[in-house]
Parts: structure tokens; C-alpha cells; sequence
């Protein structure tokens, strides 16, 4: 049996294999290195987990890291799903750049995080499409995107896909993600695909302490992490 899943695997292999991006280096630099967070502020984070929302175990864990990470580190925030729209084509597109990137702002972006409420949908492609399009598209040195959302794209797009996409266009942006208490097998899998193919980290979080984990794994420090071959029907 053993025998023949590898056989299987070497003809299944070359029809859906796509090449992606290995970073030859994946931890930061002294300079030039820019951290945006893009976090998921959807009206599913005002549930429950472990007696208290998650949106507040989020901020506390932001709050948390913030202050750890480099000062030669440009770190920026983007949020979305943090208005409350009727209209499906704008609640597709509630995605805003509220902390832009630069240098010693941590203090800005943890005011921003306590101020906002989760109200709205899930564009994850759309913002991802904004932070690389608008919020790195004239930065130099390492861009790295971490995506944290507690569930999947509701907005008829798929981030695997535009990630395939990007990494056909350019190969200077790793997007790591944060799956918070996401148990949708096809959820996890888009979101699992997106980090795959831009060489970034995949963590699922279903407890406060493993959100925490997470995040510390991915900031303090980085590591050497090497993309994986993704298979496309």
C-alpha cells in the first residue's frame, strides 16, 4: 500500500505542482524591514472563547507584542470588517489602512486595536490586495505580512489563489497567518495555501495561550522558514 501512494504521488505530482517562493532568509535585518499586521476585526470576533471575546484576547495579545518587536522594524496596521455595511459590495471592501508603516508607533497601533469593535464581514483577499498594492508597493527590504482572522473569506475571492497570483509577480513579500479558532476544512485550507506559497508560517490558535504562542513564534525571533510545493487543480 505504502508502495503504491508513493507511485501515485510521483504521476500526481508534475500535473499540480506549482512552483513557489523559498526566502533565502527569513528573519529580519537591522534595516529596512517592514511588519504589517493585517487583523481581522469581522463580526464573529465579539464571540465567546475561554470567557471572553476574542476580539479582547487579540488586543491583549497585540498589546502584548508590540513592544518586543525591533525598533529598526517599520510596523503598520491594517484592519478590516470593522464597519457595518448593508451593502455586500461595501462590506467587501471594509479594509482601511488605520496605522500606516513606521518607526517606534506601537503605542498608535494598540490605541487603534482598543478603539475598534467587530462589525463586518471578511474581505481577507481584498485587504490583502490593499497591503500589497497600496501599504508596501514603494517599500524596500523584507515585507512581511501577518494575517490573524478567526475565519475564512466570505466575499466570493480566495487569498490562496491571489497568492499563487502574486508570487508569479513578485517575490518580496511573505504572508504569514493566524487561523483563530477556525474549524472550517476548506477555511483552513485557503488560509493554509496562502502561507504556503509565499514561504510564510501557518498557525492554528483555538486558545488564548496558543494565540499568544503564535504570534511569539512568528515575531520573537524569526526563523528560516521554507515554502512548500502546492498542488492546483
Amino acid at each position: 500500500m505504502k508502495k503504491f501512494f508513493i507511485i501515485f504521488a510521483l504521476i500526481i505530482l508534475p500535473v499540480f505542482a506549482y512552483e513557489v517562493f523559498t526566502p533565502d532568509d527569513y528573519k529580519y535585518q537591522k534595516e529596512g524591514d517592514k511588519l504589517l499586521f493585517v487583523v481581522d476585526f469581522s463580526n464573529s470576533m465579539s464571540e465567546y472563547l475561554e470567557h471572553q471575546t476574542k476580539v479582547n484576547q487579540v488586543k491583549e495579545m497585540m498589546t502584548h507584542i508590540l513592544p518586543q518587536i525591533s525598533n529598526d522594524t517599520e510596523v503598520g496596521l491594517r484592519v478590516y470588517g470593522h464597519t457595518c455595511n448593508l451593502i455586500a459590495y461595501n462590506a467587501c471592501r471594509s479594509s482601511e489602512l488605520v496605522v500606516p508603516l513606521g518607526l517606534n508607533n506601537s503605542t498608535q497601533i494598540a490605541t487603534e486595536l482598543h478603539r475598534l469593535r467587530p462589525r463586518g464581514m471578511t474581505p481577507i483577499t481584498y485587504s490583502l490586495k490593499q497591503a500589497v498594492k497600496k501599504d508596501l508597493n514603494s517599500c524596500d527590504g523584507i515585507k512581511h505580512i501577518i494575517l490573524l482572522t478567526d475565519g475564512g473569506e466570505n466575499c466570493d475571492e480566495s487569498p490562496c489563489d491571489y497568492a499563487i497570483e502574486l508570487m508569479k509577480q513578485r517575490r518580496d513579500i511573505k504572508i504569514d497567518v493566524i487561523a483563530f479558532d477556525v474549524h472550517d476544512g476548506d477555511d483552513l485550507a485557503q488560509l493554509k495555501c496562502t502561507a504556503d506559497v509565499t514561504g510564510g508560517h501557518f498557525s492554528e490558535a483555538d486558545t488564548k495561550a496558543e494565540l499568544f504562542r503564535s504570534m511569539e513564534d512568528m515575531i520573537l525571533p524569526h526563523k528560516n522558514v521554507e515554502a512548500v510545493i502546492y498542488g492546483q487543480e
